[in-house]
């Protein structure tokens, strides 16, 4: 099993594999294994340890991904809060930030649903 930026890589094609990786999609790995001339089509476990540090070095120079990415997406939300915009204020509150209904849905974002006692009329 090999490891990379971090993250334990499962025995799988290595364009899938690398999708495990915060911030590495399909088409960002295939473009990583062109550059380092490995055969998206293989196996993890099949690959050497040349081609494993070929890909740990085109990662780590290149591309954000792991701690970095995710710290920036951190600062980026922390920002728009303090500055006191819209979104901002939206994520302070748990609710969707890009115009989605909240009436119905957004489960995901409110979280489980707090039942508030119905008014007698």
């Amino acid at each position: 099993m090999a490891r990379i930026a971090g993250i334990d890589l499962p025995n799988k094609m290595v364009k899938i594999a690398l999708t495990y990786i915060y911030g590495v999609g399909l088409s960002t790995a295939l473009a990583i294994c062109s550059k380092s001339g490995v055969n998206p089509e293989a196996r993890i476990n099949d690959l050497s340890a040349e081609d494993v540090n070929n890909l740990r070095k085109i990662l780590e120079n290149d591309y954000k991904v792991e701690g970095r990415l995710r710290t920036e997406v951190a600062l980026n939300i922390k920002r728009l809060m303090d500055i006191g915009c819209y979104r901002g204020l939206r994520n302070r509150k748990g609710l969707p930030v890009r115009g989605q209904r909240t009436k119905t849905n957004a489960r995901t974002r409110k979280g489980k649903k707090k039942t508030v006692a119905g008014k007698k009329k």
